[in-house]
């Protein structure tokens, strides 16, 4: 069985992780679970950067590989990839979540969206960080759903015509930016025999 630590403190993502990752022969650890209190600050340009940040930070604490990622949404009308690694500043610099989401739907509704992420796959013997891409593409919808969270509330999935919040957390971990990137990542352990 392969043992592989999450570089996260946040315990919804340890979730999501564990629920993707159940049935297959992998064993999935919290930095809570190993007693890992690290909080790296995300200085990079890109989400590959802020994953390998992660990655790099838990490194001296483990000898386990260590998986990490960075994600976001991104805007046509916005800007090229915005407001991109910086989803969760921008939510906070327009006062919340419930007040940005407002604001984008007045004035990006029907605009392309996607939301991407990055995985990184780090701390294992001889081989160099390695990237997994998962992007779904949409477009910026009324609101649904306000209690969701952050910004799926007003991301209508194409391929489905609802928005991440009119999806329960089962279909939504099935069709995640997270979840493509996780399963080009567990594709990867399988091949190179890990699982």
């Amino acid at each position: 069985m392969l043992e592989i630590l999450i570089a996260t403190n946040n315990q919804n993502k340890v979730k999501e992780y564990k629920d993707i990752f159940d049935g297959y022969d992998v064993k999935v650890y919290s930095l809570k679970d190993l007693n890992i209190n690290v909080d790296p600050i995300e200085n990079g340009k890109t989400y590959f950067e802020n994953a390998l940040i992660k990655v790099n930070a838990i490194k001296p604490y483990t000898t386990l590989p260590i998986i990490a990622d960075d994600s976001g949404i991104e805007i046509e009308g916005l800007g090229e990839h915005y407001p991109g690694i910086y989803s969760h500043r921008y939510m906070e610099e327009h006062g919340g979540q419930i007040k940005t989401n407002d604001m984008l739907v007045k004035t990006c509704l029907g605009h392309k969206a996607k939301f991407h992420c990055s995985i990184v796959l780090g701390n294992i013997k001889n081989k160099s960080p390695i990237e997994f891409v998962g992007e779904v593409l949409g477009s910026v919808s009324e609101i649904k759903n306000y209690a969701d969270f952050g910004y799926d509330p007003i991301f209508k999935v194409n391929s489905l015509n609802k928005t991440y919040a009119e999806l329960s957390k089962e279909e939504k971990d099935k069709i995640s930016h997270r979840y493509l990137a996780s399963i080009k990542l567990l594709n990867y352990l399988k091949e190179n025999k890990y699982i």
